[in-house]
């Protein structure tokens, strides 16, 4: 029987990741968290389904001796693969990333919607088939990202760089008339006011984390999983350990936060 009193355990490829981490925190402070990012390997976007399969049971392996109560696939990349196929042979309830689908739908007035994501996730066409499923109507511009997240690995905030990469992939929205774009990887909250800038105050841009959020809490309330104590987090990456505190400490107070290195 699943413990209560346990922690969540939160997964991503990298850093992104700790972006849904700080939803999930603010909406669930009570809990425990166990965030592991798979800095060492990262980027998954780029590689093939079998690899990335295989990456994500090693992570759900180490926070299965975590004895944790829940798991938050806190990467787009990754909840693509199917989170009913990650979820066999486990004990713990795995919830995916929210597509979005509802909150575009909502914010678009002329249901002319741009997605930003990974090579792999726009290759899945999860999102697209999500919005589509709901509105057959509406128009996407999918729009592989792959620069991103490697700059933001690499901490290239406020970078001529960075500003050039944002700049590129906005044009292609400008150009194609959207006026609310999804953003389909957890890496690009990071840069959100900047992707905000460069498409102008007219075009709304979704994070689909806090929906994530919502998700994970129905699920905890449904198994009454939720705890009721002082929550704390402890915060794992396979790889650069001080980078990702510094990357960490751009979403939420690291000050009561445990960090720790491992290898997979």
């Amino acid at each position: 029987m699943l413990n209560k009193n346990a922690p969540i355990g939160v997964i991503d490829s990298g850093v992104g990741g700790l972006t849904v981490l700080k939803r999930l925190k603010e909406l669930l402070p009570r809990e425990h968290f166990i965030y592991l990012g798979d800095t060492a390997r990262t980027p998954y976007g780029s590689r093939d389904e079998s690899t990335v399969r295989s990456f994500v049971q090693q992570m759900l392996d180490y926070l299965e001796k975590q004895q944790v109560k829940l798991v938050v696939v806190a990467c787009n990349t990754l909840s693509v693969l199917g989170i009913d196929t990650l979820q066999k042979g486990r004990l713990f309830p795995i919830v995916g990333m929210s597509k979005g689908a509802k909150l575009v739908l909502a914010a678009s007035h002329n249901k002319n919607i741009g997605i930003f994501a990974t090579e792999f996730t726009i290759k899945s066409h999860a999102h697209a088939n999500a919005i589509l499923t709901l509105n057959p109507e509406v128009n996407l511009v999918p729009q592989a990202c792959p620069k991103i997240v490697p700059l933001i690995e690499g901490e290239a905030f406020g970078s001529a760089e960075l500003t050039k990469v944002i700049t590129d992939y906005a044009a292609c929205m400008q150009d194609a008339g959207v006026d609310t774009i999804i953003l389909a990887c957890t890496h690009y909250p990071f840069i959100k006011k900047e992707i905000e800038q460069a498409v102008g105050p007219e075009v709304a841009v979704i994070d689909p984390a806090e929906q994530t959020a919502l998700d994970t809490k129905t699920i905890l309330m449904e198994n009454n999983l939720l705890h009721d104590g002082v929550g704390r987090s402890k915060i794992v990456f396979t790889k650069d350990l001080e980078r990702g505190k510094r990357l960490a400490a751009r979403m939420f107070t690291v000050t009561d936060c445990e960090f720790k290195e491992v290898v997979l």
